[in-house]
């Protein structure tokens, strides 16, 4: 399916787990089932974070709520209320980590999820309630897989993100339809507005308590007394004002995918699968007129955890035989580190970055192999089971350093660059041509880090050595070049030295490249000298 979202009509749904750290602990002690599992003796919970030098209640769970507890009393006084409560110390980025496993497992209704605080998910599902069923089916959905998943709920659909959040915490409405925001919210508390606790005391102090009480007011004196975020956070919920929602991953160019009543875990249906699903986004992409550059697996689990297998490929293809091939290599790695559990019941095929591929005539007599495409299928089948970093290439960067003049990057770098930046296809900084003609004379082998050397004798005060000490042999200098004087680049490091080069040849024909950094005149330091490099 091709992914678009038609603003006049967004249709956004918020989410709030209510009881998010609580759930899980539980679900970690006891299982997805923890509901059923848990045993009567197992005491309330609280959560506790340090607030001004003091312990208080960050959270809690729905036994200890019941018990009259609440968030931001003092832990020592919830003790003396309630001496059975067990106290856990708060994990906020435990909680940040389940938050984001929700939203990627929410990505099996839509790409379009971000965050909302720390608490909630806010879901763009604009042009996609129509593939399961209409608005409350996908509710329905949802809301029975958390729940079978152990997590409480609050889910509250509607055409601006602000009414939806407002809805959701603090409304008993499921479904907002468009145009009924200002009734859905006008009996709920200013809080709903997402305004802070002291403009809501404020507020409160001249009698408006409900957040129907402001939305029809006079904007200036509003403004002038609380600032302009009330009417900001008014315009928000109303849908006068966009507020575009930031998707935490990226959103796929195409998408194919197949739902399964009986969940799967084969590596073979897998790749099957994917033959199956590349042979539908072909056909796409040929309408389109372009080629797949980045594509990415996704292998949703019954119990929401989410599989992503990331395949490039160097030049654009549409081939589903390429495409398996590929994801066969990369696949046959992962496998021991991808769990199945109890079995995938989404797997979906999507195209992260594309770029244009035209037809191009074979010959007629169909004599001999595409030699470039054999090499860049090669390429890429190795780079998807050893990684991105298995084959690289160099790239050439401006400086005068020898070990800094090139940097080896990724074969499919190249790609990338020039999808998303206009400058990979601009010509190369003129300083380049310069270097590109110096490398011309640099040795095959550079090392990565110079050599330390001892130099027995040399030319006094700027002349090449006569004998050298290297890798615990002596060598005896037939013939020298040079020097080839480099500065430093004051600006990056300033404290090293001026390098003087020689390139220099011993009696056995062997060529080497080193340097001295510093000067014999100086009276501060003595010079040093270093292996650089060795020639053919």
């Amino acid at each position: 399916m091709t992914l678009f979202a038609n603003k006049q009509h967004q249709r956004i749904l918020a989410l709030w787990f209510p009881r998010l750290p609580a759930e899980r602990v539980l679900r970690q002690r006891f299982g997805r089932s923890w509901r059923s599992r848990m045993p009567a003796t197992q005491p309330p919970l609280l959560f506790s974070s340090r607030e001004n030098n003091t312990q208080r209640v960050a959270a809690l769970d729905e036994r200890a709520a019941a018990l009259g507890l609440r968030c931001g009393l003092g832990i020592a006084e919830a003790r003396a209320m309630h001496t059975s409560v067990e106290v856990i110390e708060a994990e906020p980025e435990a909680d940040r980590r389940l938050l984001e496993a929700l939203a990627d497992w929410c990505d099996r209704y839509t790409p379009l999820v971000a965050l909302d605080g720390e608490d909630g998910l806010f879901l763009d599902i604009t042009g996609c309630a129509h593939l399961f069923g209409g608005e409350r089916a996908l509710l329905d959905d949802l809301l029975a897989r958390f729940f079978h998943q152990g997590f409480e709920v609050r889910a509250v659909l509607a055409s601006t993100p602000g009414a939806a959040w407002a809805a959701a915490r603090y409304g008993t409405d499921s479904v907002i339809e468009q145009g009924e925001e200002a009734g859905s919210i006008a009996s709920l508390p200013l809080a709903a507005l997402r305004l802070n606790a002291k403009i809501c005391a404020g507020l409160e102090s001249v009698g408006l308590r409900f957040a129907g009480a402001i939305l029809d007011l006079p904007r200036a004196p509003l403004v002038r007394r609380f600032g302009k975020i009330v009417t900001l956070r008014i315009d928000q919920a109303l849908g006068r004002v966009d507020e575009p929602i930031s998707p935490r991953l990226a959103v796929p160019a195409l998408i194919m995918e197949r739902h399964f009543a009986e969940p799967i875990a084969l590596m073979e249906d897998i790749e099957t699968l994917v033959t199956a699903l590349s042979r539908q986004l072909k056909s796409e992409l040929e309408r389109r007129g372009e080629g797949a550059q980045l594509l990415q697996l996704q292998l949703f689990r019954v119990d929401g955890a989410v599989a992503r297998i990331n395949v490039a490929t160097s030049r654009p293809s549409r081939d589903p035989a390429v495409i398996r091939r590929l994801f066969h290599e990369k696949l046959s790695v992962c496998a021991p580190d991808l769990d199945a559990g109890f079995g995938f019941d989404l797997v979906r095929l999507a195209v992260m970055a594309a770029a244009p591929l035209e037809e191009e005539q074979v010959r007629l007599d169909a004599a001999g192999p595409d030699r470039d495409g054999d090499m860049t299928l090669f390429a890429d089948k190795v780079r998807a089971r050893l990684g991105e970093r298995a084959l690289t290439r160099p790239q050439m960067v401006e400086s005068h350093i020898p070990e800094r003049a090139a940097r080896p990057v990724s074969l499919c770098a190249q790609h990338s660059s020039a999808l998303h930046s206009s400058s990979a296809r601009s010509a190369p900084p003129p300083g380049l041509a310069a270097l590109a003609t110096a490398a011309r004379q640099r040795p095959i082998r550079l090392f990565d880090h110079p050599e330390s050397i001892d130099i027995t004798s040399a030319e006094v005060p700027e002349g090449p050595p006569s004998h050298f000490r290297w890798r615990r042999a002596s060598y005896r200098v037939a013939a020298a070049e040079g020097p080839e004087r480099i500065a430093p680049e004051w600006w990056r490091d300033g404290q090293s030295g001026t390098r003087d080069y020689f390139r220099v040849e011993d009696d056995s024909g062997r060529r080497y490249w080193l340097y001295r950094q510093g000067f014999y005149d100086d009276p501060e330091a003595a010079p040093r000298w270093f292996m650089h490099g060795v020639f053919a």
